[in-house]
């Protein structure tokens, strides 16, 4: 599992692009799927969850078309990679 957080300029904007040609992208590099949270306290802040394999991922944000998207997401600055802090079973 993959999390990171991001700002947005424009959240339709970044949920069209993310849902089209960021799907397609990620899909292409294994991702399984993915959910986005809107952070309650911050309406410019979204959180993205991705069942991705991180050599996979890493892979993905080595993609040549991947700054080309990013851009058009309208982000306010790169996503941050959230890692966890702890692992639990239940």
């Amino acid at each position: 599992m993959i999390t990171t957080i991001a700002k947005v300029t424009d959240l339709d904007r970044f949920l069209e692009v993310f849902a089209t040609t960021g799907a397609d992208k990620r899909r292409e590099h294994g991702c399984r799927g993915s959910l986005v949270f809107l952070d309650p306290d911050d309406p410019h802040r979204v959180w993205s969850v991705f069942d991705w394999d991180e050599e996979d991922y890493k892979e993905f944000l080595g993609d040549p078309e991947i700054p080309a998207i990013a851009q058009s997401l309208k982000l306010q600055a790169p996503p941050v990679l959230v890692t966890p802090t702890a692992e639990y079973d239940a």
